[in-house]
């Protein structure tokens, strides 16, 4: 799970870490009262979104008086941001933040997220911060520091030593950036993140450390004991589609084709989408129902797919072992009754039930098609929708 950067600070600032003064307002007016609450003269206004790159669209402005704050304000709330990042459909600020300018003498980044390969947690650092560290990582590969640290959040003192060497850091900056960094190991484990990062980190003139950005992903898989980050999800981040499926407990994911994709497993889903591609097709989702959908969860899985005004054709693929056939077919006829599909459904399924789940779309009435296995399926809904 996503969070903005508003909550990323504030997560961050419990942990102790400095951070400038600032505020969210998703209205003129609130951007109005968090400038006077702030005594913001001037402000730095930066769109809440979902995606990097904000300065470069145009979602992060300077404003030099308080009433330069709140045309800026009424510009930035509302924008649609599109890059790469959000796609061509764009992303909509609904919020901004408001921050106190802050005087920058060096920028640094700093950072942890999993290593999966060595399966631990892993701190990076920079002394090149304020741009991407995919671009440092190729271009100045030297200028990265790698320290894998404990699953207790703690790093060790000879590490902290390291670090700050690393970084140019020496007397009273190296104890705040050690003081700082430990921090951020430590709200990087309690929050079950997947990533957590400070870029840019600045040392101020005055020789102060302070986090003027922050992002924070949150592992999906821990928000059941995140009760409190959990209630930080933003519905208005993602499509009405992806909405829509965490809503049902459903792993959706939009993808550019025209061929709808409802499959239970994410190993499996991942073959699906693959072998659309081998025979010519382009699939339009991946939709994972899990191993315990029960008929209702199929039917809303449907239409989430159909949702989708690019789906041209559907391929049902279940493997039945948790999950029954017979549930699945039954989701799928009601939701295809209910909805009056009228693009090509193509099933496959085995394991459990699969007779009987053969013969209720057979007795359904509908025009959908069978297959015996994968490779058939995948041809039968790409050349069935080149043919309509």
């Amino acid at each position: 799970m996503n969070t903005h950067e508003y909550q990323a600070k504030e997560v961050l600032q419990r942990y102790g870490v400095p951070i400038p003064p600032f505020g969210v307002a998703s209205s003129v007016e609130e951007a109005r009262q968090v400038a006077q609450r702030l005594h913001l003269a001037e402000a730095v206004l930066k769109i809440q979104v979902h995606a990097g790159g904000r300065g470069k669209a145009g979602g992060v402005k300077f404003a030099k008086s308080p009433a330069e704050i709140v045309s800026l304000a009424k510009a930035l709330i509302g924008m649609k941001m599109v890059n790469q990042q959000t796609g061509p459909e764009g992303i909509i600020a609904h919020k901004i933040l408001l921050s106190s300018p802050v005087s920058i003498a060096k920028e640094y980044y700093i950072g942890a997220l999993i290593d999966r390969a060595n399966a631990a947690p892993l701190l990076i650092a920079s002394p090149e911060g304020g741009m991407d560290i995919e671009e440092v990582a190729l271009k100045m590969p030297e200028k990265i520091l790698k320290l894998p640290f404990a699953f207790d959040g703690k790093l060790r003192s000879y590490q902290l030593l390291r670090l700050t060497r690393f970084m140019g850091w020496s007397g009273d900056v190296a104890k705040q950036g050690a003081k700082l960094t430990q921090a951020l190991a430590r709200a990087f484990i309690e929050t079950d993140a997947s990533l957590l990062e400070i870029n840019p980190l600045v040392l101020t003139p005055e020789g102060q450390l302070l986090a003027i950005d922050a992002k924070l992903s949150v592992d999906d898989n821990a928000l059941f004991r995140q009760s409190e980050l959990a209630k930080d999800y933003d519905p208005s981040q993602v499509s009405p589609q992806e909405a829509a499926a965490k809503k049902y407990d459903l792993a959706y994911i939009a993808m550019e084709g025209d061929i709808g994709c409802m499959v239970n497993g994410a190993g499996l889903a991942m073959a699906t989408m693959d072998i659309i591609q081998l025979h010519g097709g382009s699939p339009a989702n991946f939709l994972d129902v899990g191993g315990s959908a029960t008929k209702e969860r199929v039917s809303e899985g449907f239409r989430i797919i159909l949702s989708d005004p690019k789906v041209k054709a559907i391929l049902v693929n279940i493997f039945g072992g948790i999950m029954s056939c017979k549930t699945i077919a039954e989701g799928v006829i009601a939701a295809a009754k209910e909805l009056q599909v009228k693009v090509p459904i193509v099933v496959r399924m085995e394991g459990s039930h699969v007779d009987e789940g053969k013969r209720l779309f057979k007795e359904s009435g509908l025009k959908i098609m069978t297959a015996e296995n994968l490779s058939q399926a995948a041809k039968q809904v790409v050349h069935g929708h080149l043919s309509h």
